[in-house]
This record gives C-alpha cells, sequence and structure tokens, in this order.
C-alpha cells in the first residue's frame, strides 16, 4: 500500500512518470540504491524517519550526509532518535528500507535537509525496497510538500 500512496501523491504533482521500478534487487540501502539506479551515492535522498515530541517526522537528505546531533536538537530542540524499525511502518506508513517523503500518514512531517541543494537531481525512495523516483531539488520541494528545509547534517 505504500508505493500506491507514494505514487497517488506524484500523480498529483504531474511527476508519477518519474517512477523507477527495479524487478530484481533492493534499494533498501543508499549503497544498493546507487548501484540500482546507476547514479553516485551521494544522489540518493534518504529519507529518516526520526521522533520527536511532537510525533514522527521524515528528513529527507543527501546520501552522503548523516544526522549531526547538535544541529538537529538546535533545530528540533530534543535529541534525535530514529523510529524503530519494527514500527516504522505502522507510524510513519512504509517499511524500513522503503521510507519515502511520498505517501507518508497525514500526521508525518517530512522537511529537506540542506545537503540536498548540491545537486540538480537526486533520486529518493517511492515507497517500496525496489522503486525510485527520478526528480530534480525543485521537483522533489513541490512532490513532498515539506514543511521546510532544514540544516541538520553532515556529511560522512
Amino acid at each position: 500500500m505504500s508505493f500506491e500512496a507514494a505514487r497517488a501523491q506524484l500523480e498529483r504533482c504531474g511527476l508519477a512518470d518519474r517512477i523507477l521500478e527495479f524487478d530484481a534487487g533492493s534499494t533498501a540501502t543508499v549503497a544498493l540504491a546507487a548501484q540500482k539506479i546507476g547514479c553516485s551515492p551521494e544522489h540518493i535522498a534518504k529519507s529518516v524517519a526520526l521522533l520527536i515530541p511532537e510525533g514522527p517526522i521524515v528528513i529527507v537528505t543527501a546520501g552522503d550526509a548523516k544526522i549531526d546531533n547538535k544541529k538537529f536538537k538546535a533545530q528540533f530542540h530534543t535529541k534525535a532518535k530514529m523510529v524503530a524499525p519494527d514500527v516504522v511502518e505502522s507510524l510513519v506508513g512504509h517499511a524500513p528500507g522503503a521510507v519515502s517523503p511520498f505517501g507518508v500518514k497525514p500526521e508525518v512531517v517530512v522537511w529537506l535537509d540542506g545537503s540536498l541543494r548540491r545537486f540538480e537531481t537526486v533520486y529518493p525512495a517511492c515507497g517500496t525496497a525496489s522503486t525510485g523516483v527520478r526528480l530534480s531539488i525543485e521537483e522533489l520541494e513541490r512532490a513532498a510538500a515539506p514543511a521546510g528545509w532544514v540544516d541538520v547534517t553532515k556529511l560522512a
């Protein structure tokens, strides 16, 4: 169901034709996704599911970026806490390895991290471990309908 929700959100933005589906193999990690798509790992727009006191959030970062705890705490006034794998799907709407900024549950707030701004094109997940989508940064911003941009990462 998460792929259908992600696809529906992309369809509403006129971007469903950008979805990439793979018959075999997984795109569940940055390395696997980059290999499958044929791009460098930093161009993978990974969606990180975190919990803050207000509820679950998804922060979309560049594939070579990691959450910087100090920056995260300054932005969200709490320590970064990953959503446990066994509850990601029930809280966010996507299974681990398939978290996407599209088609999340209504209470999930999506943020885009500034680490993405280096690129013209990025590849976020599309709700399954064998799908992705090719988008410009402007298209990602339009389709993900984020609460805004944040700077909460450091490059690996």
